[in-house]
C-alpha cells in the first residue's frame, strides 16, 4: 500500500456539469462559487475545453476566451483543460499551425495544464498539440484513454504510458471515460506505470458504472498522485465521485 498523500483535482466547471447538465451552466452561475473552489487546495480546476466551447458558443451565447479570463482572474489554483489533440476542441483534424495558435493563445489567457488526447491513443494526433503546450510553458499532460477489448491489456497500456513520457509529457492521465475500470485494473495498471515510468500519474473515472470510488481508492494504494473529483450536485453519476465521498 503506498503512503504518499493523493492529491484531488476538481472537474465541476467543466466535466462535472458536462457529464451531468450538458454543459449548460453560465459563467455568470459558475462566478460566486470561485472562490470557494479556489480556497479548498485542489490541484487543479478543470475549467475549460471538452464541450464548454462549443455548449459557449451555440447555446449560452458566450463568447470562450471571455469566460476563461472570468474564472482566470478570480482564482490562483492551476487551470487545466482538455483537448482532443489534432481535433483541438472539435471533431475534426486541423492543422499543425492552427493547433498550436490555439494551445499558444490559450496559454497566454492563463491556461496552465493541457489535458492532450486522442480518442484512439493514436499518439501521432497528441504529438505537435504535447510540443506547443511545452513551448508556451504550460504543463503537457498526456492521455491514456481506457477501453477494453482483446488487445487493450495492461500490459499494452502500460506501454503506451511509456510512449506517453518519451513524447515528452509532463504528466499521464489514465483517462477512463466511461466508467469501465475496475478496481484490481487501476491497481495493477498504476502499478505497472510506476514501475516504467517517472512522471506524475493521475487516474479520472466516471460513477457511472457504480464503481468509480473503490477505483479511486484502489488507485491510491498504488500510489497514484492525482484524482478527479466533482462536487455534488454535479458528480456521481455520469460524472466524477463527489470530492466529499472521497
Amino acid at each position: 500500500m503506498s503512503t504518499c498523500p493523493v492529491q484531488f483535482n476538481n472537474t465541476v466547471i467543466r466535466d462535472g456539469h458536462q457529464s451531468l447538465a450538458a454543459t449548460r451552466m453560465s459563467t455568470a452561475q459558475i462566478i460566486p462559487a470561485l472562490e470557494m473552489l479556489d480556497s479548498v487546495g485542489f490541484g487543479c480546476l478543470e475549467t475549460w475545453g471538452g464541450a464548454t466551447i462549443d455548449a459557449g458558443l451555440r447555446f449560452l451565447n458566450e463568447f470562450p476566451f471571455d469566460r476563461l479570463d472570468a474564472i482566470r482572474k478570480r482564482t490562483k489554483t492551476d487551470h487545466m483543460m482538455l483537448l482532443r489533440g489534432q481535433n483541438i476542441v472539435q471533431y475534426a483534424h486541423f492543422p499543425d499551425d492552427v493547433v498550436e495558435a490555439f494551445i499558444t493563445r490559450s496559454a497566454e489567457h492563463g491556461m496552465n495544464i493541457f489535458r492532450i488526447f486522442d480518442a484512439l491513443n493514436d499518439y501521432r494526433n497528441i504529438q505537435t498539440a504535447v510540443k506547443a503546450a511545452r513551448k508556451a510553458g504550460a504543463h503537457a499532460q498526456g492521455v491514456l484513454c481506457y477501453t477494453t477489448s482483446p488487445v487493450h491489456t495492461i500490459e499494452k497500456f502500460i506501454q503506451m504510458g511509456v510512449e506517453i513520457e518519451e513524447m515528452g509529457c509532463d504528466s499521464i492521465c489514465i483517462k477512463d471515460m466511461a466508467g469501465l475500470i475496475p478496481p484490481w485494473v487501476a491497481y495493477n495498471l498504476i502499478t505497472g506505470l510506476k514501475k516504467r515510468v517517472k512522471i506524475p500519474i493521475i487516474l479520472h473515472t466516471h460513477y457511472n458504472g457504480g464503481i468509480g470510488a473503490a477505483t479511486y481508492l484502489a488507485g491510491t494504494e498504488a500510489g497514484v498522485e492525482y484524482i478527479d473529483t466533482s462536487i455534488v450536485p454535479f458528480a456521481n453519476g455520469t460524472a466524477q465521485p463527489d470530492t466529499a465521498r472521497m
